[in-house]
């Protein structure tokens, strides 16, 4: 199946393959979590009988309700009104302009040399009123009412006008709304005929002038008005339909207001919101959006990034059916049932199976998820207690925990996530200000601890699964495959003692430098230890196995030698298949000769006078593929060229790790691995300071008297 995967994904390429895995996991997703947002449908309508008792899904705004409520509040809020003393002051100059209008007709007549018969001053007394705007003084004076303001004595003119424009300023000094207008002409209008010092031909039209001078000085502010309406409109609370809320019992009539509150809680079939199920999806291409480009700008071997995307996507997706299991069974409790969901479970499969980046992803998106899986109670769109739940345990064992190297690691990250789950509900219980009993205290508080153990002993049990099936080689496998116990090691050991001894020194060295450039150290010691695992085949003609001095490559031909040393790569690479080891170690056995020459045969043959083909004096490769392997075929040939040199001191030791690094650049062995100079630099000065350590020069101890 892995193998079709790998060709699926070589004939399509790595990105379609990704783009079409996440479309199948978001759909799948999608699968799983509609019945969590598509809600309850009734097949009702209205005054019909309810089959059944109702109740709300869901907490939602009543927002026809709470309009009613706002637009009430905003009607009983008393207009603002703003009172205007310039008013006062405008109405008495308008009747003051009258008299003065009249003052001057009679003032032209009497300077003109020509008498002005009456009805001439009439009409120019009239023009002279029309300049007076009609919204300000709504009067048509008859011609009589002119004429009698005419042929009134000057001094009698200018004191109406002056007692009837004082009693208008006063009169106005008091508030006069537009609905008092009416009430306040006729006050003032018994307010003139109860004084006196009006001429009685033109009385009539004085009180005229006087009641067209009260109008409103108390007008609305509408700009003040607006801001109280506006802030009692703020002051009313949603009107909420709340969860759990009966909407209809069973028996009644489903009246207008009932089936209306149905409706808005998208209860009737026809009449069921999409909106929730395209919120889902909108979360869902989002969650597969983050995981292409972790994915896809992920630097590293296509075959390695094949596996972590099917380990990431069947973990999440496994943690996804694993809360929809919990949702269905968490109804008939009173209890949150979700708190026993193991919080760390995505984060910690995929921290030890891909890397923390991917974990810390999968840990937000699982927690997201749970949020709508597990959504009750009030929350109206996520269930916000369970996501940061998720998010708290999950990042635990990311923050709080160097590393996951061997099991007692996760051992400890359970206690750790424990403490973290414990705390958060502590939190939660404080927070929701209720009145608990000792047994909902004790439910809470062993529910996060069930959420640990959970998290750790089924991570221990996938495990395994997930790196037999995707040949995933994790931190903890290789501790395992690093134990002295195992079968091929014992091999190596009883079978080529010299060998076993020579893979240890040279995991030593490769690790070191393995981890001062960033590479995998753990990685490179495992390797190490089973790189020459093919020379048991054979041991006796390696010179580190040779212990009694005879060596059988003085008997035989430099060409079958060549073939003999050679081959142990290859036939340690067929071991390895057969023991089921991880492909990593496999190519490391393969790699650690890349296509060097076997120097010594290959002079030996030459000093023999043989023609030669180098092609059958070099290993058959393929060449270092990573920085591990490039680094264990450094260390290799250091550990090798130090140890058979005599009197090695730290100058000789310096020259011969640069000449042999030089060696593999000459030769083109690192043409296929991205290490860069400067890392082969570093890796020189690590070989050396490690060499130094093993092969430092000692006191040597005066011979004891006999």
């Amino acid at each position: 199946m892995e193998k079709q995967l790998k060709k699926f994904t070589e004939l399509i390429g790595f990105r379609y393959f990704l783009i079409v895995v996440l479309i199948l996991t978001g759909a799948l997703q999608f699968a799983l979590m509609y019945g969590n947002v598509k809600g309850v449908t009734y097949d009702f309508k209205p005054l019909q009988l309810a089959p059944e008792t109702v109740r709300s899904t869901k907490t939602i705004e009543d927002t026809y309700k709470t309009q009613q409520e706002r637009d009430k509040a905003a009607n009983a809020v008393e207009p603002v009104y703003q009172f205007s003393a310039d008013v006062a002051k405008q109405r008495a100059a308008i009747v003051t302009s009258l008299f003065d209008y009249v003052l001057e007709v009679k003032t032209d007549v009497e300077s003109s040399k020509e008498p002005i018969p009456i009805a001439d001053q009439v009409t120019k007394l009239r023009k002279k009123f029309e300049s007076i705007d009609s919204e300000q003084m709504p009067i048509i004076f008859t011609d009589s009412q002119l004429e009698g303001l005419l042929v009134q004595s000057e001094a009698d003119l200018k004191r109406t006008s002056a007692q009837l424009s004082k009693s208008v300023q006063e009169y106005l000094q008091k508030s006069i709304r537009s609905e008092n207008v009416f009430a306040g002409q006729n006050d003032f209008e018994t307010k003139i005929r109860g004084q006196r010092g009006y001429p009685d031909k033109i009385f009539n039209t004085v009180v005229l002038i006087g009641r067209m001078s009260i109008i409103e000085n108390e007008t609305i502010n509408e700009e003040q008005t607006k801001i109280r309406k506006e802030q009692a409109k703020e002051s009313v609370e949603p009107t909420r339909i709340l969860q759990g809320q009966i909407i209809v019992q069973e028996g009644q009539i489903i009246d207008n207001e009932a089936f209306r509150q149905l409706e808005l809680l998208g209860m009737v079939s026809n009449k069921a919101s999409m909106k929730p199920i395209a919120g889902l999806i909108i979360l869902i291409l989002l969650e597969m959006t983050f995981m292409f480009v972790l994915f896809e700008r992920w630097d590293t071997h296509v075959d390695k990034k094949h596996n972590a995307l099917l380990v990431t996507v069947i973990v999440y997706s496994l943690s996804i059916l694993l809360m929809k299991i919990v949702s269905l069974v968490s109804g008939g409790f009173d209890v949150t049932v979700a708190f026993l969901f193991p919080t760390a479970l995505a984060t910690m499969l995929v921290r030890l199976l891909v890397d923390e980046r991917a974990a810390a992803l999968i840990t937000v998106m699982t927690a997201a998820s749970a949020g709508v899986i597990f959504q009750e109670g009030y929350s109206s769109v996520m269930q916000m207690e369970i996501t940061l739940y998720i998010i708290f345990g999950g990042f635990a064992s990311l923050f709080f925990l160097d590393s996951m190297e061997k099991r007692s690691h996760i051992l400890h990250a359970v206690g750790v996530i424990g403490l973290v789950n414990i705390s958060f509900i502590a939190f939660y219980l404080l927070m929701t200000q209720s009145t608990y009993g000792l047994s909902e205290l004790m439910y809470y508080f062993i529910a996060a601890m069930i959420s640990a153990l959970l998290s750790g002993a089924l991570t221990m049990g996938l495990l395994p699964f997930f790196e037999s099936a995707f040949s995933v080689l994790s931190s903890l496998r290789l501790i395992e495959l690093s134990n002295p116990n195992h079968p091929l090691l014992k091999k190596l050991l009883m079978e080529a003692p010299g060998t076993y001894h020579h893979s240890v020194m040279v995991a030593n060295l490769a690790e070191a430098a393995c981890e001062e450039i960033g590479a995998d150290g753990l990685l490179a010691r495992v390797g190490c230890y089973y790189h020459d695992i093919g020379k048991t085949k054979r041991p006796a003609f390696f010179i580190e196995n040779q212990m009694s001095g005879i060596n059988p490559h003085d008997s035989l031909p430099p060409e079958k030698s060549a073939e003999i040393i050679i081959a142990h790569t290859t036939d340690g690479a067929e071991m390895l298949k057969r023991y089921k080891m991880p492909q990593e170690i496999i190519d490391i056995a393969l790699q650690h000769h890349g296509s060097s020459l076997l120097k010594f045969f290959y002079f030996k043959a030459k000093e023999e006078g043989k023609c030669l083909d180098d092609t059958k004096y070099r290993y058959p490769g393929p060449k270092p593929q990573t920085k591990e392997a490039a680094i264990i075929s450094v260390a290799d040939s250091v550990e090798a060229a130090v140890r058979s040199m005599k009197e090695p001191n730290a100058e000789k030791i310096q020259k011969l790790v640069r000449a042999i690094i030089d060696d593999r650049v000459q030769d083109n062995q690192f043409d296929e691995c991205d290490i860069s100079i400067k890392e082969l630099k570093c890796i020189e000065r690590v070989l050396c300071e490690t060499m130094n350590g093993i092969f430092h020069s000692r006191i040597e101890y005066p011979k004891a008297d006999k």
